[in-house]
């Protein structure tokens, strides 16, 4: 398993951000280059642990399913619809700093199949999931900052 992370300072407080965080489904309504997302399952009762949304990115479509939820600080989701032998997930965590801006910490783990190689699959894997996930972070900041 590789992790990479990184973090931007949002000119918003963490409430802001975590609204837009916390609506799952509507994902495709701030992320440039998502054309369309919807919940697709919406868990069990009013925990939204287990909450699932398909993601439509060109001709690629995957499945995130809520893992860790915990406002207004850590949001975080498995991604289905990789290459097989790659699982992934995607961690959001908010830090509030003085004068309502927020520190975003976007981290991508991904892990491959056993093998000798594993150690170096899944940092290769982890920077791919990071370089597709990045714009999210970059997308999330213009939009909080835009509606402030």
């Amino acid at each position: 398993m590789s992790d990479v992370s990184h973090s931007r300072t949002i000119a918003a407080e963490p409430e802001a951000i975590w609204e837009v965080l916390a609506d799952f489904g509507s994902l495709s309504a701030w992320a440039d280059g998502v054309d369309h997302s919807c919940v697709i399952h919406n868990g069990e009762g009013v925990d939204p642990l287990g909450m699932t949304r398909r993601v439509q990115i060109g001709r690629d479509a995957f499945v995130e399913t809520i893992v860790a939820f915990a406002p207004p600080r850590l949001l975080a989701y498995d991604i289905s619809g990789l290459p097989r032998g790659i699982s992934a997930s995607n961690r959001w965590n908010l830090r509030p700093q003085r004068a309502g801006r927020t520190t975003v910490t976007l981290t991508s783990t991904a892990r491959t199949r056993t093998g000798p190689l594993r150690p170096i699959t899944d940092r290769i894997a982890a920077r791919l999931v990071a370089r597709r996930s990045l714009p999210l972070l970059d997308s999330l900041a213009t939009h909080c900052e835009e509606t402030r």
